[in-house]
């Protein structure tokens, strides 16, 4: 596999804080369902938005 520079990959707005965040390699097969930039955010997401799930 071919490494690809930091600038080049995939990015995100979490929907907690409304930070970007890019791909991180333990989300390879998620990252379609990646929808925060931590656990933290995780966590302290709206119960209504988790219950959508």
């Amino acid at each position: 596999m071919k490494m690809k520079k930091k600038t080049d990959l995939p990015s995100k707005t979490c929907l907690c804080c409304g930070l970007p965040f890019t791909w991180r390699k333990k989300w390879e097969r998620d990252w379609d369902q990646v929808k925060y930039c931590s656990e933290r955010c995780r966590r302290s997401a709206p119960k209504s938005q988790q219950a959508q799930r």
